[in-house]
């Protein structure tokens, strides 16, 4: 077999990593949540979780939204989330401040799990799994 190479050439490494340390999602992981969740990180309310648990999540001031955000920065009928499986979409309601996602405003977008998602000055952290990260509080 002929050696390609032209002189003064390097070989071309190729290497695979381990399957320990690869960093795909395990969506069949154990740890995977029966119902996605939204969680507070920012905000009035720090901290409370939301499980979503039907397919179509209203998000606003009016306390008959299924996620309830008592501030005036948030308009009575804010977003809305559509939730089905392996999927979920946000989309804003035509709210005065607008809905933002991983830091762009947004009329509609899709979420994965961990999306960050800045309502009024509530930011919110979506989860499909158990395993959460600490998102650092911005100024």
């Amino acid at each position: 077999m002929a050696d390609l190479r032209h002189e003064g050439e390097n070989p071309t490494t190729i290497f695979k990593m381990p399957s320990a340390d690869e960093t795909v999602p395990d969506l069949l992981s154990p740890d995977r949540l029966p119902n996605p969740t939204l969680s507070i990180v920012k905000g009035p309310h720090t901290g409370t979780t939301f499980v979503l648990d039907t397919p179509l999540v209203t998000i606003g001031r009016d306390p008959s939204n299924n996620v309830f955000l008592n501030d005036m920065t948030v308009s009575r009928h804010h977003a809305r989330l559509e939730l089905s499986p392996g999927k979920a979409m946000l989309e804003d309601l035509g709210s005065l401040n607008g809905t933002w996602v991983n830091g762009a405003i947004v009329n509609r977008a899709a979420l994965e799990d961990g999306s960050t998602i800045q309502i009024g000055t509530f930011r919110m952290v979506y989860h499909t799994t158990q395993s959460t990260s600490r998102i650092p509080a911005e100024g």
